[in-house]
């Protein structure tokens, strides 16, 4: 026996992935007459990408791979960020190109454990390890420089073992993330039931609110006496803020009091080359110590005193978004930009301050309750990363895993 497959404790074998897999290519000659159902590879080991098909008549390539059921598969253009996964079971008829090579498993191999094995940083490090070529997109992972790749495996039936465990974790995470889908759903149609409420009178947005937008990055702000943060288009995800990149330009005092940020404040991406991120808000809660002001990439919306409630502006803000009211009032054709103009001029069915204060704790009594699955199913997938470490490094025993989930 090779020093590569040299038995160490409790039948482990440190292996290259030649004693486990077997090339299993099969590759077809395109027919223009025909169509394709095509995939692709996830990164980070999230499975399969599900393409649209592709006719014949209408792709260059003279060949493609045929993905079947139950195999491994990688891309060898992006090995470097994971892009590899088992196929499942249920796989119907697929192809590829010839970028995504195919391998069988050995008699000794679950391929359970090896689509479980794809989803752990050792997998990925490896990977890119094996990577070559001149940088970026050119980097590639050819079959027998992935093969070579050598990993501990344990024995099948701890293999086995490892999958029942982890699957009882999957299926946890599974839950969740299906009951996260579910509330967000609920939530939208209340949210859309509530803000658009045909029975309470319609104003335009500037009397609800007040619109703003930030001022213009230049070369000129880049230095002075009056470096201040701001936020900007890329600080602004879906509900959330991002503030791991805050950037800072000058700001004289009077521009920090005009741009700057007021508890309660909506900031909303004003434009875009993505749809998606046209009119996408957050709400401003003092996160950072005042002074942060605004660039000109977003639009300050702040809730006029004695006739609008801050929560409002922003669950009214959410509404605009997710029903695209503001990707329709968008002008522009590569880049949609809102604009406050075009913003002051949207209709708001604006209720009562004491009717604004019962749909604001209906509503963020229901983000809270999507918050904390949310964050159950977050902390589940650490605890997964760090169970299937342990067991994959043999300082966490499996039987003991058992027992725990």
């Amino acid at each position: 026996m090779s020093d590569l497959t040299t038995r160490v404790q409790e039948g482990w074998v440190r292996a290259p992935l030649a004693r486990l897999l077997t090339p299993n290519v099969e590759s077809v000659d395109v027919d223009p007459e025909q169509t394709y159902p095509t995939v692709g590879v996830l990164n980070r080991g999230r499975g399969l990408l599900y393409r649209d098909p592709v006719a014949g008549s209408s792709t260059s390539y003279k060949k493609l791979n045929r993905i079947g059921p139950g195999v491994l598969v990688y891309s060898r253009l992006k090995a470097f960020e994971g892009a590899i996964t088992v196929t499942p079971d249920d796989l119907p008829e697929s192809f590829a190109s010839q970028e995504f090579p195919t391998f069988s498993f050995a008699s000794d191999v679950d391929p359970d454990f090896f689509r479980i094995l794809t989803t752990t940083q050792c997998m990925w490090d490896a990977l890119q390890r094996a990577s070559k070529g001149m940088g970026g997109r050119r980097e590639r992972v050819k079959p027998a420089d992935f093969l070579n790749i050598v990993m501990d495996i344990p024995p099948l039936p701890v293999q086995e073992r490892i999958v029942e465990v982890m699957d009882a974790v999957d299926d946890q995470i599974t839950a969740l993330d299906a009951e996260s889908r579910a509330l967000t759903a609920v939530l939208r149609r209340r949210r859309a039931d509530v803000i658009t409420d045909d029975s309470v009178e319609a104003v335009r947005a500037e009397h609800a609110f007040e619109f703003s937008t930030g001022v213009r990055r230049t070369p000129d702000r880049a230095t002075g006496p009056y470096m201040t943060p701001y936020l900007r288009s890329a600080n602004v995800g879906y509900g959330t803020l991002n503030l791991s990149d805050v950037l800072e330009m000058n700001y004289d005092p009077a521009e920090r009091e005009k741009f700057g940020l007021h508890y309660g404040d909506v900031v909303v991406s004003e434009g875009s080359a993505s749809a998606n991120a046209v009119g996408m808000p957050a709400m401003w809660r003092d996160e950072l110590p005042a002074p942060v002001c605004t660039q000109m990439t977003l639009l300050r919306l702040r809730a006029l005193e004695g006739v609008c409630i801050p929560e409002f502006v922003f669950h009214w803000s959410m509404w605009a978004y997710e029903s695209r009211a503001f990707l329709e009032v968008a002008g522009g054709t590569n880049i949609k930009h809102i604009s406050a103009k075009r913003a002051k001029g949207m209709a708001v069915r604006l209720p009562s301050l004491n009717r604004q204060r019962e749909i604001v704790v209906e509503l963020d009594a229901m983000e809270s309750a999507l918050e904390t699955t949310r964050a159950e199913a977050a902390r589940l997938r650490e605890v997964r990363a760090g169970l299937l470490s342990g067991l994959l490094d043999r300082t966490i025993d499996i039987e003991s895993a058992k027992l725990e989930v």
